[in-house]
């Protein structure tokens, strides 16, 4: 297949990407590389790529239109991945027009293209941030999310929104991803564990917010790679077939799918920060603060949907996940 995918020098667009050419299917990765984070950590991603005959890497801006359709129009694009997005509930608080420009208008450009281009499959990351101020745990995709708690939520539950709207109206198979705080090799430096890491070989102090009483459903780059593919590989239809029972009566009759993508094991962020130092052989210096606006308590996803649906789940516990993690951040940083 020809797969577009979008934030290509992202995190998981890399791992998504690698994935996908190691398989065989031509990649076509775009990216703005705007300098939200460390721009050469989006460089050294692409270069990481970069050598696939089957990858083509375009520097382009998803709210870009004119731009988006000379790719479209260059490649025949079979199915797309839309990974490219303003990330961050911190962010969200700063700067809030960004999330609106690619996050809204960004995926509404990407729709258009996808309905016009008849693509067999949009997957789109969505978050669990949608969940907001929800206290039922663990998270279901049936689940109540009228309430986001930072316009970066705001912004992924409008995507799905959209994204219903053109599955029902234009029969686009679209399926949506909540993303249950992914980390691993290449991760993100605005998020706790890239942070955690840097700080505490720097001996410098980590911030912990709520006082440490957070839990998250931390999930491993490796598996959300996987459950990303399966997804793809089975665009939903109005007949779709479940992977172990019919569907429920109350999922929608257009090609449209939610999904949480999580490893549905939550553990609390005092014991990830303790299985950090174990990793390190350093214990952190900690400074304790009240809960950050925009953030949530608690994180955990009920993962049965996606089980259902392509026989998906996360198998990489904490330990084994941040050891391979601090293996990476050592080599890439230099450290002995």
């Amino acid at each position: 297949m020809s797969i577009l995918v979008t934030g290509a020098a992202g995190f998981i667009g890399m791992h998504v990407c690698k994935y996908l050419l190691n398989r065989g299917d031509v990649v076509i990765g775009i990216d703005n590389l705007n300098d939200y984070y460390d721009v050469k950590l989006k460089k050294d991603r692409i270069a990481n790529i970069s050598s696939f005959n089957n990858f083509s890497f375009i520097k382009t801006d998803i709210k870009d239109y004119e731009s988006l359709c000379s790719v479209f129009d260059s490649h025949k694009i079979d199915r797309v991945i839309h990974l490219a997005a303003q990330a961050g509930v911190r962010y969200s608080l700063v700067n809030p027009g960004a999330y609106v420009s690619s996050n809204i208008h960004g995926f509404m450009n990407i729709l258009e293209l996808c309905r016009h281009n008849s693509v067999d499959h949009l997957v789109y990351a969505s978050s669990s941030s949608v969940y907001g101020s929800n206290t039922s745990l663990p998270f279901k995709e049936s689940d109540n999310t009228d309430h986001p708690l930072s316009l970066y939520a705001a912004s992924k539950k409008s995507n799905e929104m959209m994204a219903h709207t053109y599955s029902h109206l234009y029969d686009l198979p679209t399926s949506g991803l909540r993303f249950f705080t992914v980390y691993g090799p290449w991760g993100r430096p605005d998020m706790a564990l890239f942070i955690f890491c840097k700080a505490i070989l720097q001996e410098e102090f980590i911030e912990i917010f709520n006082q440490g009483d957070m839990k998250r459903d931390f999930t491993y780059i490796d598996d959300i790679v996987e459950g990303v593919i399966k997804i793809l590989d089975k665009p939903p239809a109005k007949d779709a077939k479940f992977c172990t029972k019919k569907p429920k009566p109350n999922r929608s009759i257009s090609p449209y799918r939610i999904f949480n993508i999580g490893n549905s094991n939550t553990r609390s962020l005092m014991e990830y920060i303790e299985t950090l130092e174990e990793v390190l052989d350093k214990k952190a210096k900690k400074r304790y603060l009240d809960m950050q606006p925009g953030d949530v308590k608690n994180t955990y996803s009920d993962t049965s949907e996606i089980q259902e649906w392509v026989c998906f789940k996360s198998e990489t516990n904490i330990e084994s996940g941040i050891q391979s993690f601090v293996n990476w951040y050592k080599r890439y940083y230099q450290y002995d």
